[in-house]
């Protein structure tokens, strides 16, 4: 199946097969994507939490406005990111980058400047907002990763994150739910698994200039 094949093949999973596990050569694969996401800078300001528990998906449903998703899922994903992002994390992120590429902290004493300047414009709000943006590139990578792998997928902003926060402990960890998404496979009775894809015409959306 090409990627226009697997994006026609999916769609917002509203029915899960809750007998259904995503195995864990898949997994290994979705978690690989999250990790290869492109953010801004290259900082990663993110974490995700991939939740298997059904104690804790079940505790998770009544704030999740009874979406039934999180609980008939083989795995609750939530994506969370960080209360703040300060110095320190860009200079955790280049000290990662040094390593990786055998230089120096000092060989990117440049980027680091850039790094840091580019947020010292920014309030917390506005770094929050920052964050909450990179979190939404990596929620289309794992979509796409999904459906390349035909597993279901539901993204879900209709969750009450400061409920998600307390469940989880997040706050403790310094962070913040911002999104989640379900994944499994869709069940037989799910109505909209065949139901026709609607999207506007190329020539409405895109432009050529």
């Amino acid at each position: 199946m090409n990627i226009i094949e697997a994006l026609n093949w999916r769609y917002a999973t509203k029915e899960f097969d809750s007998t259904k596990k995503v195995s864990q050569k898949d997994l290994d694969t979705i978690n690989e994507s999250l990790r290869l996401t492109a953010s801004s800078f290259g900082v990663q300001p993110w974490k995700f939490l991939v939740i298997s528990n059904q104690e804790v998906k079940n505790s998770l449903l009544e704030h999740s406005w009874g979406q039934k998703q999180v609980v008939d899922c083989s795995h609750h994903i939530v994506m969370c990111t960080p209360l703040d992002y300060v110095d320190q994390d860009v200079d955790a992120f280049i000290e990662s980058t040094a390593q990786a590429r055998s230089q120096s902290v000092s060989d990117l004493e440049g980027y680091s400047k850039v790094v840091k300047n580019f947020l010292s414009y920014k309030n917390l709000e506005q770094k929050q907002q920052w964050m909450k943006d990179q979190v939404y590139i990596a929620l289309g990578n794992l979509l796409t990763t999904c459906a390349l792998l035909k597993i279901d997928a539901c993204p879900m902003e209709g969750i009450i994150k400061e409920k998600y926060d307390e469940v989880l402990g997040l706050k403790e960890k310094g962070l913040t739910a911002i999104v989640a998404c379900p994944i499994g496979y869709r069940a037989d009775s799910d109505k909209y698994a065949t139901a026709a894809k609607v999207r506007f015409p190329l020539e409405k959306i895109i432009e050529h200039i």
